[in-house]
């Protein structure tokens, strides 16, 4: 077994998941049985189990109707077989369980159950073993939904939801990375081509020029909520709008804002507690269409301090025709703020005097995301229905170009070095495509979607024997991250230094200080302990008027914190116990 870190993986060895990561870091390789084994079992199995079968089976089961259409008279120790493996696991268990012999034959002794089944186990787990060395430890296993996504974005650099693109995962033992249960089909193929094409979409930059920037300062007022409602929950004052509920049917969409791109974009928003007491007042944001659920769509809660506003200032990714919401925690109900008016209220509300927008944020044009696939590769113009200045990239070698731009970028999307017969096939796409009058980015397009639907981008595929540095490399990065190996794994791999004891120590350090290993918390702790499914159930709010989505969040973010204490400090496993 390869050598860990003792701190930080010590709790995760004791989970068992960490065999997951390192199952045959060395294997033995296996032979195919020579002859005189083959004899030497033949005489063991004369010694030690034919007298057996004489002695309590063979009365029932010989002759061309043996009872339960089972012969055993002429039973051979081959179990490298399927058919006779099973045949012998079956006669093991049934003897095991005193189903065979009858109940009114003599019973065979312990010891002689005891010299059979450590025969049959023996050969079986031989056989077994051969068979691991030969095909390999496990599995052959895809990537699941949520390490489709991310692989996507880190392999393009862009940002898209497309887990909900895909069918959910098949799950063994409570776990969706098992490969067992990552079964494929024809119709998650035809899923698999529409959400290459919305990745290549998003990556690949068509406009001459950056999308117009937003920067804006809005107030809620201009808000559909706010200016449509019949219910007299809010105060219009000279600097600020204050909202004094906190139902949901008053979470306060901000309308005034629905870019038609999506983005990075800068938001900061000004609150302040509004007859608070002296108490902050708590509000929470959410971004997105997304159903909130869990965690999901949550961009954070955030205090608005009492009588003095404070700026708070996040940037986050909106997808095109979508905005961000606002709505108070722990305020009074509509109904009963409604009642007295919001110009009579006098208890507390959150005060919010703007919010600002700025974006799409964009450090160059083209974007990464195209040139980590085109370079410097020039553009023209390329008309189109409704895209009068849309733009394509072309090139004047472009057999020369689709070379290096798919070498490029299957050495990414496969997680190891490609040869020219990988990369052969992709190029061919390309050049029968420009034969048939496809344009350049066309051609190139076509490609690149080849590569994505590859075996060798879906499936992490791994050779039997000792694992080289690439597969160990994605191993790392898929166990800690749920995504595709980074440059500096990459390198280390390239160089046939990833496996050194030293090495491996410090790279399975790094990995888990990063922020990206924030998915392994996510996915181990949401599956081990069910919080993915916390919005399965919800608590009658009758009985428990406390609970609500703060709480929820709360417990969720909770119990992540315990385990990632745990495993930072590489604290004993007891304390799940004990706590």
């Amino acid at each position: 077994m390869l050598n860990l870190p003792p701190s930080s993986c010590a709790l995760i060895r004791t989970f068992g998941w960490m065999c997951v990561l390192l199952a045959g870091g060395v294997s033995v390789s296996a032979a195919p049985p020579e002859a005189s084994s083959v004899a030497a079992t033949a005489g063991e199995f004369d010694a030690q189990v034919r007298p057996f079968l004489v002695k309590h089976c063979v009365a029932c089961h010989q002759g061309d109707k043996p009872k339960g259409d089972l012969r055993l008279d002429q039973a051979a120790p081959d179990l490298t077989k399927d058919e006779l493996r099973q045949l012998w696991t079956g006669l093991i268990e049934r003897v095991r369980k005193g189903e065979m012999p009858p109940k009114d034959k003599p019973r065979p002794t312990v010891a002689e159950i005891a010299t059979l089944t450590k025969w049959v186990d023996e050969r079986v787990q031989a056989v077994e073993s051969a068979e691991r060395a030969e095909h390999g430890r496990v599995v052959l296993r895809r990537l699941n939904r949520i390490e489709y996504e991310n692989t996507i974005r880190d392999l393009f650099g862009i940002h898209i939801n497309l887990r909900e693109q895909l069918p959910s995962d098949g799950m063994a033992n409570g776990f969706d990375n098992a490969g067992a249960a990552l079964h494929t089909s024809s119709f998650l193929m035809e899923r698999y081509l529409e959400a290459a094409d919305l990745a290549l979409n998003e990556a690949i930059c068509n406009r001459p020029d950056p999308p117009k920037q937003i920067a804006q300062r809005y107030s809620i007022a201009e808000s559909y909520v706010v200016k449509r409602t019949t219910e007299s929950v809010y105060r219009h004052l000279d600097d600020a709008v204050v909202c004094f509920c906190s139902s949901e049917w008053h979470n306060v969409i901000f309308s005034p804002f629905y870019p038609p791109d999506g983005g990075l974009y800068r938001f900061r928003i000004s609150a302040s507690g509004y007859q608070s007491a002296g108490k902050p007042i708590p509000y929470r944001v959410t971004a997105g269409r997304t159903r909130l659920t869990g965690k999901s769509g949550l961009v954070g809660y955030f205090d608005g301090p009492p009588n003095a506003p404070r700026v708070v200032e996040f940037v986050q990714h909106i997808e095109p025709k979508t905005t961000i919401s606002l709505l108070p925690y722990g305020l009074a109900g509509a109904n009963t703020v409604k009642q007295t008016g919001a110009d009579k209220w006098e208890g507390p509300g959150l005060a919010v005097q703007y919010i600002e927008v700025e974006g799409p944020l964009h450090d160059s044009w083209p974007p990464e995301s195209h040139r980590r696939l085109f370079g410097e590769l020039p553009q023209k113009k390329a008309p189109a229905f409704n895209q009068s200045t849309r733009v394509e990239v072309t090139s004047d070698n472009p057999l020369v170009d689709a070379d290096q731009i798919v070498r490029k970028f299957a050495r990414r999307a496969f997680r190891r070095p490609v040869t020219d017969a990988d990369v052969k096939p992709f190029v061919d796409i390309v050049e029968k495509n420009l034969a048939g009058q496809y344009t350049f980015e066309q051609a190139i397009r076509a490609a690149l979607k080849g590569v994505l639907m590859s075996p060798e981008f879906l499936f992490l595929r791994e050779n039997p024997g000792q694992l080289n540095d690439f597969a160990l490399a994605s191993r790392l990065s898929y166990f800690f991250w749920s995504t595709m190996p980074d440059e500096e794994l990459f390198t280390l791999a390239e160089q046939n230094k990833l496996h050194e004891p030293g090495v491996l120590r410090e790279q399975v350090e790094r990995l888990l200080k990063h922020p990206k290993a924030v998915a392994f918390t996510d996915n181990f702790v949401g599956q081990w302990l069910g919080l993915r499914e916390i919005d399965a159930t919800e608590p009658s709010h009758i009985l428990y008027p406390e609970f609500d989505h703060a709480l929820k969040v709360s417990m969720i973010r909770e119990t992540e914190l315990f385990f990632e204490e745990l495993l930072k400090h590489d604290l004993s496993v007891t304390n799940f116990v004990a706590s």
